[in-house]
């Protein structure tokens, strides 16, 4: 199952970045510390999620006995939370940006899962990384996932600005009615 899910996370990479090709030009981006501010925790996460063994023999341990269908059940949250991301990106078309941005023309998309909640592309990846830490079973996966909510959390609040500051009362009617992370909840 493991092969299935380094497959799940490789097709996405690849079509994560094919994607990116075609969006709109950036009119404001965010600054390079203010970038490193949430792709440090990132890489480092992705590292912990790669090589969990490397990061030394206590948080190597797995972190419960094993069980079966605990690979299953780590695929299938995979899948849907890069299916979830996905499906956020699309909605956002041309509007996506890899980096805190604004784009020429950006608009306020409220559709598809942006109508649950208002970062759905973080929401997937975590669920996706709930995922692989089911599967892997390792304390380093679980530091991965904090890491990488710690990475999105900070980026969210970057984000947040920069579409208040574009759309006004807009976002804020936006903000109002919808989630940020998990539906119905936060």
């Amino acid at each position: 199952m493991a092969f299935v899910i380094i497959g799940l996370w490789v097709a996405w990479f690849v079509y994560w970045h094919l994607a990116a090709f075609g969006t709109k030009p950036a009119q404001r981006r965010e600054s390079v510390a203010s970038r490193l501010s949430h792709i440090i925790p990132l890489v480092l996460a992705a590292w912990l999620f790669i090589r969990p063994g490397m990061a030394g023999p206590a948080l190597g341990a797995p972190i419960l006995p094993r069980a079966g269908g605990f690979d299953i059940a780590g695929a299938l949250l995979v899948a849907a939370g890069l299916g979830f991301a996905v499906w956020a990106r699309l909605h956002l078309a041309g509007n996506w940006s890899g980096t805190v941005t604004l784009k020429q023309d950006h608009e306020l998309v409220r559709s598809g899962p942006y109508a649950l909640v208002r970062h759905p592309i973080y929401t997937g990846l975590l669920l996706a990384a709930v995922g692989t830490v089911v599967a892997i079973d390792r304390w380093s996966a679980l530091v991965a996932l904090a890491l990488m909510a710690a990475a999105f959390l900070r980026k969210i609040v970057i984000e947040e600005r920069f579409m208040a500051e574009a759309f006004g009362p807009a976002y804020a009617d936006y903000s109002r009615g919808t989630a940020r992370l998990v539906p119905y909840l936060w």
